[in-house]
Formats: structure tokens, sequence, C-alpha cells
């Protein structure tokens, strides 16, 4: 017979960060991922201040220097560009720039399409279905196309960059918002807090949106790798972000004209914007597994067959 103490304190159940983490573990290629993404997120962030202006100094005597030499320095280790300046702090310094216009036109597109996405699927007015009209218009349009015109029709600058592609995804976040909010509104708590006088404005913010917000979340984190993608389609075709400033796409259209001579100006720039779309979408394949309790146990035979 087992005496428990009336003092003593229940066990703690595992937090849900290292639960995660226990998942992150067992699964390597998602592991392997999330290491890069990070190291990607913190050359970005720091990388600029380490490198200095080495990406942006000319160098005529390392023109086209090719790669895996330390012969000059540990900076052109991954070789040099038409100019002779570094590829490395290159990589660095465009990663500030191709991550920075991604995570702005990510979370304008989710701001703006899930607040309309919240009227629309609230309110059964004129005004929602203006909206949704608004969504479908947008959609009827390729989204490279619509980006194109517009990017052709007000000039490249990273402001319009970031306006193009938040616009082009926001009916993604705009329908899904609205079709969480549609369910949403027939439950319980939605009608209690109307009946005790709460009003439309009151609901949507503080009853219906933390809900929604998770979803939006999720869905930005999946869309992440294909904003990546569109804005170095349009860095390549001249109409993304203008010199002296550059991204890893515009660094793939400056070394596309050398590739019989010197392949590797637009070979790492490229490496890198398919490993991170690459990363990107593998985490969020592994978020999905995670959330989703009928898939779940994957992870958790290959946690208690690595026991």
């Amino acid at each position: 017979m087992t005496i428990i103490s009336p003092d003593a304190k229940p066990a703690a159940a595992p937090g849900t960060s290292r639960v995660l983490l226990a998942y992150l573990r067992r699964d390597r290629l998602a592991l392997a991922a999330a290491i890069f993404v990070a190291l990607i997120v913190l050359a970005a962030i720091l990388g600029p201040w380490l490198v200095g202006d080495a990406a942006s100094r000319l160098g005529l005597r390392q023109r086209n220097l090719a790669p895996f030499s330390l012969e000059h320095s540990w900076i052109y280790f991954l070789g040099a560009d038409t100019l002779g300046r570094p590829l490395l702090a290159r990589l660095i310094v465009g990663a500030q720039s191709t991550l920075g216009i991604a995570a702005a036109a990510v979370f304008s597109s989710m701001l703006i399409g899930g607040t309309l996405g919240l009227v629309a699927g609230y309110s059964e007015r004129w005004y929602s279905h203006m909206i949704l009209r608004l969504a479908d218009v947008v959609m009827s349009f390729p989204s490279l196309l619509l980006a194109l015109i517009v990017l052709y029709t007000l000039g490249p600058s990273i402001t319009n960059l970031v306006i193009v592609l938040a616009i082009t995804r926001m009916p993604i976040y705009l329908r899904t918002a609205r079709a969480e909010v549609l369910e949403l509104r027939e439950r319980m708590f939605v009608s209690a807090a109307r009946s005790m006088g709460a009003g439309a404005a009151r609901i949507l913010l503080r009853h219906i949106a933390p809900l929604v917000l998770p979803t939006l979340v999720t869905i930005a984190a999946i869309d992440f790798a294909t904003v990546i993608l569109s804005e170095s389609a349009l860095s390549f075709l001249g109409l993304g972000i203008q010199p002296p400033d550059f991204t890893w796409g515009a660094m793939v259209a400056n070394g596309r004209g050398y590739l019989s001579t010197a392949w590797w100006v637009a070979f790492w720039p490229g490496l890198a914007i398919m490993l991170t779309t690459l990363s990107l979408n593998i985490l969020s394949n592994w978020a999905r597994t995670v959330a989703d309790p009928q898939q779940r146990w994957r992870l958790q035979t290959l946690r208690k067959a690595a026991r």
C-alpha cells in the first residue's frame, strides 16, 4: 500500500515546448530543416553587422574568383562575382533583404486578409459580398502576371514589391478566415455573448479572432516559402528590388550571363533559395503532422522506437 503525503505535489506534465522539441528530434529531416532555417535567420539578423561593407566593396583583382579557395580571405570561400565582390558576404546580406521582404508581405497579407475575412464571415450585409467579389477578382488573375502589371505601372521598389506580394496572397487568408468565422459564429459562446449585449466588434476581436489566429499563422508559415519564390522570380525579371540593394533573386539574375564561365555567381544564391524554401516546406509539413491528432501517432511511433 502506497501512502501519499498531503504535502506531496503531483508530477509536472512535460511542457508543450518540450514535447515539440522531442518530436522534432525524432524526425531527423525536420530537425535538419529547422537548424538550417535558424542559421539563415541568424545570418540575416547578425550577418550584415559581421561582414560590414564587404558585400558592396569592389575588388577587380578578384573578378570571377573561383570558389573553395582561402588564398585571399575566408570571405571569398564561395568565390566572387563579376565585380570582385565576395559571394559569401552578398549571400548573407541578401538573406536579410529576401527574408525581410517575404516577412513583411506575409504579415501584411495575413493582417489585411484576416481582418476582411472576419468581417465577411460574421456580417451578412452588402459589404461582405463586396469583399468576396474583391477576392474573386484578385484570384482570377495569375499572381505573377498581376505582379508584373502592377510593378511595371508603379515602378520597382521595395514598398511596391511588398504591396504586390501582399495583394496576391491576401485572398488565401481572407477565404480561410471567413470559413472559420462562418462555423464559429453559430456556437453557443457567441450566442451567449450576443445575448449579453456584446457588439459585433467585441465578439469578433475578443471571442472569434483568437480562435482563427492559429490557423492563419499556420498558413502564413506555409506561405512564406511561396512568397520567397515569388519575390525571387520578380527580382530575376528585373522588377524586384533595385541596385544598390539586392536579394537572392537579383543575384541569380546578375549571374545568368556567366553560367558557362563563372557558374558559381548564379549557383550559390539559387541553391540558397532552393534550400530555404525546401526547409520551410518540410517544417510546415511537420507542423501539420504535429497539429493533426490522426497523424501525430507517426511521430510518437518514431519516439518510442528511438528509446
